[in-house]
C-alpha cells in the first residue's frame, strides 16, 4: 500500500503539497469515488487514479538541469502567455515542474523534474538543503551587513537568516555576494537586503544541494547525471537520517 498523495508526487501530478491541495479539493478520486482524505493509502497495482477525471499514468522519473534567464517565469501555466522555464525543454515529454522557484527577474539554476518526492525534500526547510546565490547589490555592504544577514533580520511571514555569507568582488559602485540559504520564502534574499537598503540588481542561483550550475549557458538545459542525482538524494536524506531515533 502507497498513500496517495505519495503516489500523485512520483506520478509527476506536482509536489506532495500541490497533490495535497488536488485531494482537499476533490480533484481526485480513485476506483471511480472522489477521495478527500489526506491519510487515504492505495494500491497501484490495482486500483485506478484519476486527476480531473484523467486516468493516471506513472512516467518515468526525469532530472533536468535548466539554467533559467531572467524574463522566464517558474509555473506550468500562465494565462498572459509569458516565456515559462519549461519551454526551455520542449524535447522533454514528461510532466516536468520547477524545483524551488526563481521569480521573474532572477535566473540561474533550476530543476525540473516529475519526482514529487524528491522535490519536496528538496525545498521543505525541514531537510536544511542548501541553495546557493551569486547576488550583485547596489552599494557596498559593510560587514555588520553581512552579520546581520546571518543573525537574520524579521519579514511579514517570519524571521529569516542566511546560512553563510560572503563578499565576492566589488564591481563600480555596486557588490556581488554569495549567499547561502536552506529554506526559500518568496523573494526572500531581495526582501532581506531591501531591510538592509541595499537593492538586488542581480540574482543568480548558482547551486541547489552539491549541484553546480557551472559552465551551462543561459537558456540551455541538459540531463542531470547520475553522480549527481545520487549526490543529491544524498543531501536531501541527511537530515531525514539524523532525525531517526538512535538505537
Amino acid at each position: 500500500m502507497e498513500r496517495l498523495n505519495k503516489f500523485l508526487a512520483h506520478a509527476g501530478v506536482g509536489s506532495r503539497r500541490h497533490c495535497e491541495e488536488l485531494i482537499l479539493r476533490g480533484r481526485v478520486a480513485v476506483d471511480g469515488h472522489v477521495v478527500r482524505e489526506l491519510g487515504t493509502k492505495i494500491e497501484p497495482e490495482t486500483q485506478q487514479v484519476e486527476v480531473d477525471g484523467q486516468p493516471l499514468k506513472v512516467e518515468r522519473a526525469v532530472y533536468w538541469l535548466v539554467h533559467k534567464p531572467r524574463g522566464y517565469l517558474c509555473t506550468n501555466y500562465d494565462p498572459a502567455g509569458r516565456p515559462r522555464a519549461i519551454d526551455l525543454v520542449p524535447h522533454v515529454h514528461q510532466r516536468v515542474y520547477t524545483v524551488g522557484r526563481l521569480d521573474e527577474d532572477s535566473e540561474g539554476l533550476l530543476l525540473l523534474t516529475n519526482d514529487g518526492d524528491l522535490a519536496h525534500k528538496l525545498m521543505h526547510p525541514r531537510f536544511g538543503v542548501e541553495k546557493t546565490y551569486h547576488v550583485q547589490v547596489a552599494g557596498k555592504p559593510e560587514r555588520e551587513d553581512l552579520q546581520q544577514l546571518l543573525k537574520g533580520v524579521y519579514l511579514s511571514d517570519g524571521h529569516v537568516k542566511a546560512r553563510r555569507v560572503k563578499r565576492l568582488k566589488g564591481q563600480g559602485d555596486s557588490t556581488w555576494l554569495e549567499i547561502v540559504l536552506s529554506e526559500g520564502k518568496n523573494r526572500e534574499i531581495r526582501r532581506m537586503l531591501a531591510r538592509l537598503n541595499h537593492k538586488v540588481m542581480r540574482l543568480r542561483r548558482v547551486a541547489l544541494g552539491p549541484v553546480s550550475l557551472s559552465r551551462l549557458a543561459s537558456g540551455k538545459s541538459r540531463p542531470l547525471r547520475r553522480d549527481e542525482l545520487d549526490r543529491l538524494r544524498r543531501a536531501a536524506d541527511r537530515r531525514t537520517r539524523l532525525e531517526q531515533p538512535q538505537p
